[in-house]
């Protein structure tokens, strides 16, 4: 099939273009300039460039008709956050696609009364980002449902693999927490460090929207977690990170506004927003009629994350710190 993928070569397209070129399909990556992904592949050598500025697109209301004459059986959309900008797209492509994917996120449940959480929970989202993205997921399956627009909806988790820095023992992203943990320095963790956190590897996201499109009878009209098999608590992720470097982790433990007081402002109000939701997701949903089978636990996904940091002197240990 034709599929065009809008905002392609970032985290999850950088391991999706080369999956759905590897399973024969003709791709259009849409994206504002020919970015290089996380990782080099071949198979971006095969793949059709739509150079478009979303946002400028947008405002000249054009955005929808020039992905229509993209003139594809698939849109998968990886960058809207905007009800505006799903709605625009939706009546453009209506009665145009074969199946319309949009990437969603855990965020729209906000915090969960019962976890793991499932995809049909009652939804008490909050903030910014997770209020939009409930916002918008509710439109697109009353489009669903009430028009049969042919959509799906993935849900991931805390995105990581090599290349960027993922998500910490601390709920933020300072990559000195790695090299406090690979050097066997004390970690100060909020409250007792069981809030929790839920990650899961690039290409494993990626694989969930293969599979979706896959078993597309099974698939529109739904929405799925896309996640690792399994969350982690902070204290335990500490534990775990520490393990890798033969450390047994030093950790002190603040109550929240004693804790907030030995941190960046920035790592202040990352560690915040993921220890307010605590994230903790059910995949069985996704297993049962998808087939997704993530590759990698939370803890690989992060090691992975982890060894390219050390790679590229962001992340120190006792071989490699400075005299």
């Amino acid at each position: 099939m034709r599929v065009a993928v809008i905002g392609g070569t970032g985290h999850i397209g950088t391991y999706l273009i080369p999956r759905l070129v590897g399973a024969g399909h003709e791709l259009v990556v849409v994206s504002r300039s020919r970015r290089r992904p996380y990782q080099p592949h071949p198979a971006w050598n095969q793949v059709e460039w739509a150079v478009i500025d979303r946002e400028e697109a947008e405002a000249e209301g054009t955005f929808g008709d020039r992905i229509r004459a993209l003139r594809t059986e698939v849109v998968i959309d990886l960058i809207c956050f905007r009800l505006e900008s799903a709605r625009h797209l939706v009546e453009s492509l209506r009665g145009q696609v074969r199946h319309f994917l949009h990437c969603g996120t855990i965020w729209v449940h906000g915090y969960s009364t019962v976890v793991p959480a499932t995809e049909d929970l009652p939804r008490r989202s909050f903030g910014k980002y997770g209020i939009r993205k409930a916002a918008i997921e509710d439109y697109l399956l009353g489009e669903a449902r009430i028009h049969r627009f042919p959509v799906t909806i993935l849900h991931p988790g805390h995105i990581v693999g090599p290349g960027w820095v993922p998500l910490n023992p601390q709920g933020n992203f300072n990559p000195e927490v790695y090299t406090r943990l690979a050097c066997g320095e004390e970690l100060v963790l909020p409250n007792l460090g069981l809030e929790t956190v839920h990650h899961v590897h690039a290409d494993d996201v990626a694989q969930s929207f293969q599979q979706a499109m896959t078993h597309w009878g099974a698939a529109v009209g739904e929405a799925f977690h896309a996640v690792s098999p399994a969350a982690m608590s902070l204290r335990g992720f500490a534990e775990i990170v520490a393990g890798w470097f033969g450390r047994t982790p030093r950790l002190r433990f603040l109550p929240w506004e004693q804790w907030k007081e030995t941190v960046s402002h920035t790592d202040r109000e990352d560690t915040w927003d993921h220890i307010a939701h605590s994230p903790n997701a059910c995949i069985a949903k996704a297993q049962r009629r998808l087939e997704y089978q993530p590759r990698y636990t939370s803890a690989q996904a992060v090691f992975e994350s982890v060894q390219w940091l050390i790679q590229n002197g962001q992340v120190r240990t006792d071989s490699t710190s400075a005299s």
